[in-house]
């Protein structure tokens, strides 16, 4: 373990937790949004199997908290339910994918998560998708966001912005995200025991990393109280493209 911390470079490693810093105030402002910032992040510092493996505790352990809090604003079982079975599917599928591509496939579809995150933020803000429409398709939605869950650690794209869509009051989305991320979570981390993927090194990067989000999420609700939710949006987007920017220059240099 020791060994593999020494040869992690320092100006990575440090970048790494100014990622999950502000994972933590990403996610204590929205309710989500902490892997979309702290994974690239954590991918430049080790590789993206490595990132997705780190992240996969605190994730866990930090929905289950918001879950629990927002446990009265669940949407319908009609809806919440296929989506969880879907998603729980889709990262069984995705974690196996983690451990069969090769890492350069993994950092360019880190960063193209990024850019369609980014492009669907800024082409369509207006966006409202009726629950009665986005019931009909949750099962195809789970199952895609819970392969990039599983695959490369980021289901934003189709997650975040799938709910988005719906408008949803902030306590009712944070309820429904929290508790499809938990779901597919409850997947992940045994799959990734099983195939090797959970070092030493990993649980305590992992524990550190949930430590870190803990601290700083009650910072991200407060700062959103203040902010404007439209600087806030810019500055998270224009992060995301210099980070999906630096993933593809790896991948093309390794």
């Amino acid at each position: 373990m020791f060994t593999e911390l020494a040869a992690i470079d320092p100006l990575a490693l440090t970048l790494a937790v100014l990622g999950i810093v502000l994972g933590g105030l990403v996610k204590g402002a929205t309710g989500a949004g902490a892997p979309v910032v702290a994974v690239p992040m954590l991918a430049l510092a080790f590789d993206v199997p490595t990132a997705v493996t780190i992240f996969a505790i605190p994730n866990l352990f930090s929905n289950i908290w918001q879950s629990w809090s927002f446990r009265a604003h669940h949407l319908p079982r009609g809806f919440t339910m296929p989506f969880v079975i879907a998603a729980i599917a889709g990262a069984a599928l995705g974690t196996v994918m983690l451990v069969s591509l090769p890492p350069q496939a993994l950092m360019v579809g880190t960063a193209c998560v990024c850019i369609a995150f980014i492009a669907f933020r800024m082409a369509r803000p207006g966006w409202v998708l009726p629950l009665a429409a986005a019931t009909r398709v949750t099962l195809p939605v789970g199952v895609v966001a819970g392969v990039l869950q599983g695959a490369i650690g980021v289901s934003a794209p189709v997650s975040v912005t799938f709910l988005s869509a719906m408008k949803l009051d902030r306590p009712v989305f944070i309820a429904t995200i929290s508790a499809i991320f938990v779901a597919m979570s409850l997947v992940q981390l045994p799959m990734m025991a099983g195939l090797g993927l959970m070092t030493p090194m990993r649980v305590a990067f992992g524990l550190g990393t949930l430590a870190i989000l803990l601290a700083t999420m009650p910072i991200g609700s407060a700062l959103a109280r203040r902010w404007s939710p439209k600087v806030f949006n810019t500055t998270i987007l224009i992060m995301l493209a210099v980070i999906a920017a630096r993933l593809l220059y790896d991948a093309a240099t390794h």
